[in-house]
């Protein structure tokens, strides 16, 4: 109800956010952290703040996300956590056994100023921390950057605390999964698979929040990148980072810290930026692509060329990630799709400057922001200024999506209010055909639920 209120007329904002967006940084740290064997994350902050993040991954994944907290009170609030995080390490070590803790900070121990790097220390120096045990950590002020600052933060926290180099090169690629779901980093290994190329995938949620229902409670479940694979990173060939948000950073602490050369391209979703990720897989590891992955893009070829009739010209709204929104947005323009609203709660120039260069001759009416002023209010101003025919974002999205009454692809994180999405790739050709053929089933779907009597067609 609220949302018709919304107006077309625009004012300027400049210190108010209406549903930004984006997720705070512990989120993205806390899934990052579940992509490591054996590790438990931990929130260094509130009781709340943990409850929030675990309950968020939980209803997106449908799975249960194992996590631990400080547990602020108002003494620690007021005086410091010190002493929260070192009872918290001894008795996670003691009750859990993790092979890794990974900790991360709150808004409320940022505000503090709680130094995680003496306190780590300090719990080794009192034998809190087993032999053969890891406490790493990184820094995530919810008040600053986004979910995707965090997962990046905590991807090139791995680094920091695990990477190392004897000095002898092997022929290994490191792949860095930026923010996808466990069956967009499973499809692209698969890919890494066909095209026989030896690689070590960090952080790896598969087998994490994907795994079967056995009937057996394992507290660590046996998927994540491994410690011993985590510390071979470093005498890679290379470091292919896979959504430059969120793993440029961990990929230049890699070239920094072992002398391992990267390259980052756009998470592989669509015709060309899955053509740009097997041609740059393929450069870097020396190797051809086989004819079987040919046979993948030209079915998708096959399905955009069959029904480009439907995709034809169909304005398109957009928010979200921007490791995701960038290759969705060109994969919307080769199907010959108009997108024309997009925002990202994310802030980086990187989208910014993408986004001119995709769409200044194609849609040159396009409007996009990025930033923290950037959010879904926004969007919806847009909308109103001028309708869409698809909306495509997250569950949040649904509200706009039934006042303005125009079909709505979700897509993104998090997604809690539908079943299945975690189970189908977007990535790869395979991937991308899955995402076509949701785009085009929304757009029938619409079409079929609103037309005339008289228009109501057997065969689309």
């Amino acid at each position: 109800m609220l949302l018709r209120h919304t107006t077309a007329k625009e004012i300027d904002r400049h210190a108010l956010t209406i549903n930004p967006a984006k997720i705070c940084q512990p989120i993205g740290a806390m899934y990052a952290a579940l992509g490591l064997h054996g590790c438990l994350p931990h929130s260094h902050g509130s009781q709340g703040c943990c409850s929030y993040h675990r309950s968020t991954l939980t209803r997106h994944f449908k799975e249960p996300v194992l996590a631990s907290t400080s547990s602020f009170s108002e003494g620690s609030s007021v005086f410091g956590g010190s002493a929260n995080l070192l009872s918290a390490i001894e008795t996670i070590f003691t009750v859990y056994n993790p092979d890794v803790i990974a900790v991360h900070t709150t808004c409320l121990s940022e505000t503090i100023g709680d130094d995680l790097h003496e306190i780590v220390e300090k719990a080794k120096e009192e034998g809190k921390v087993p032999e053969g045990k890891e406490v790493i950590y990184c820094n995530t002020p919810s008040y600053k950057g986004t979910h995707i600052t965090g997962y990046s933060n905590q991807t090139a926290a791995f680094v920091k605390f695990f990477s190392q180099t004897t000095g002898k090169k092997d022929n290994t690629i490191n792949l860095v999964a930026g923010w996808m779901e466990p069956s967009d980093i499973n499809e692209i290994k698969r890919i890494a698979k066909v095209m026989n190329i030896k690689t070590i995938v960090f952080p790896d949620l598969t087998n994490v929040l994907d795994t079967p229902l056995t009937g057996t409670f394992n507290m660590f479940p046996k998927g994540g990148t491994t410690i011993p694979e985590m510390k071979a990173t470093g005498d890679s060939k290379c470091s292919l980072g896979i959504g430059p948000y969120s793993t440029l950073d961990a990929c230049t602490k890699l070239k920094e810290k072992c002398g391992v050369d990267f390259e980052t391209v756009e998470i592989p979703i669509g015709l060309k930026a899955t053509d740009r990720f097997l041609m740059t897989l393929s450069k870097l590891a020396g190797v051809s692509i086989p004819d079987s992955l040919t046979e993948e893009r030209g079915r998708l070829v096959d399905f955009i060329a069959d029904n480009a009739k439907y995709f034809w010209g169909k304005r398109v709204a957009l928010f979200g990630d921007p490791d995701i929104l960038i290759p969705t947005v060109e994969f919307l323009l080769t199907l010959d799709m108009k997108p024309v609203y997009l925002v990202t709660g994310t802030p980086g120039k990187h989208f910014d400057e993408k986004m001119v260069e995709l769409l200044k001759d194609k849609v040159p009416e396009a409007k996009f922001k990025s930033g923290e002023q950037a959010d879904m209010f926004q969007l919806h101003q847009w909308i109103k200024q001028k309708p869409v025919d698809l909306l495509m974002g997250n569950t949040y999205g649904k509200y706009i999506a039934r006042d303005e009454n125009v079909p709505f692809v979700r897509l993104g994180f998090p997604i809690v209010d539908r079943a299945g999405h975690n189970f189908f790739p977007k990535t790869g050709y395979i991937g991308s055909e899955n995402l076509a053929i949701n785009i085009l089933r929304e757009l029938l779907d619409f079409q079929d639920r609103t037309c005339r009597e008289e228009k109501m067609e057997f065969q689309m």
